[in-house]
């Protein structure tokens, strides 16, 4: 009589199977937490800064054509806008098309004058090592309350506040702090080392 002989297969250790399942939940629970704190740290991010790419040359030679550029938008809610300050802004022209990028030469209640290829803030003139040429147009314009004039530092090809006016406070969406792509573009846009002077 042939012996037939049969594998047996032990039951599975309760402890192990809980063991097992143990760490599967923990791996879940932490993916589920680097998830959520990934969202949140996106969202919180996106409130208070914004990412532009540069789409035009009117801020040459200080910004160039696609450059990336990091935005504050908090910036004007702990402060107020100053001359010189690199803004991003919805232009009145257009407020629902692409943001604009420019400078800001006038603030509520400035007498602005450009002339000969200066710009006087206040009849005091400007100065402007950042602009890439004198601006061959001229004209006069007094900045209202809650608005103020900016200019392309790319002067002669830029469409700025010499052509369609100043810009509402409140169309002000933030101000550019800095360029960080590309690497080779790397810089702060610093208003204390290109601002325009004058009070």
């Amino acid at each position: 009589m042939d012996n037939f002989f049969t594998e047996s297969h032990p039951d599975p250790d309760p402890q192990e199977v809980n063991e097992g399942a143990g760490k599967l939940r923990r791996f879940l629970l932490e993916i589920f937490q680097t998830l959520l704190i990934s969202l949140v740290l996106y969202f919180a991010i996106n409130a208070i800064s914004a990412r532009i790419r540069v789409q035009s040359i009117s801020m040459q030679p200080t910004l160039n054509e696609r450059d990336f550029v990091l935005v504050n938008k908090l910036a004007y809610k702990i402060s107020t806008p100053r001359r010189g300050d690199v803004i991003v802004f919805l232009p009145p022209p257009d407020p629902l098309g692409e943001p604009y990028i420019k400078r800001i030469i006038g603030l509520p209640g400035d007498m602005i004058k450009i002339d000969t290829g200066r710009v006087f803030v206040n009849d005091v003139l400007q100065k402007e090592p950042y602009i890439q040429a004198p601006p061959i147009y001229r004209g006069n314009w007094v900045v209202p309350e809650r608005m103020v004039f900016v200019l392309g530092d790319n002067r002669n090809n830029s469409s700025d506040s010499h052509q369609w006016g100043m810009v509402p406070v409140e169309n002000i969406i933030g101000k550019a702090e800095f360029i960080y792509f590309p690497l080779a573009h790397w810089k702060t846009l610093n208003p204390t080392t290109a601002e325009a002077s004058g009070p």
